[in-house]
């Protein structure tokens, strides 16, 4: 399977905005759908943005970041990147990317990664 490498994540103040990078091992990581998806403490891992692949014209995004976050990819760097803007303390979490089965546009994409699969993730905590 597709490995991959998360970072970009920090502590910040509420308002403020990060952008997260993910590096997939793969050369031909243009043929995955990708996703970000967070675990906070105490809480199931949970989807937050998913792309299509090649081009990534579709994209899905949870409705509580809908209008802050966004998805992007860039085949030429097997890589896939989250820009989030206005960040609350309710976006505290280890974040995650991983290839993703994405049949739908209009409905949240689903991991292809096992539990032994996900990669370190990066961790994104936000002050009040």
């Amino acid at each position: 399977h597709v490995n991959v490498v998360e970072s970009g994540g920090g502590l910040v103040q509420t308002g403020e905005s990060l952008k997260l990078s993910c590096v997939a091992s793969e050369a031909s990581s243009d043929t995955y759908s990708m996703g970000w998806f967070r675990q906070a403490p105490g809480k199931k891992r949970e989807v937050v943005s998913c792309i299509s692949r090649y081009d990534g014209s579709s994209t899905y995004y949870r409705d509580s970041v809908k209008g802050r976050f966004t998805i992007s990819r860039d085949n030429a760097k097997n890589s896939l990147y989250l820009q989030m803007n206005t960040l609350k303390p309710e976006d505290t979490a280890m974040y995650y990317c991983a290839p993703v089965f994405y049949p739908y546009a209009w409905e949240p994409c689903t991991s292809e990664f096992d539990d032994t699969a996900w990669g370190q993730g990066t961790q994104v905590t936000v002050s009040p």
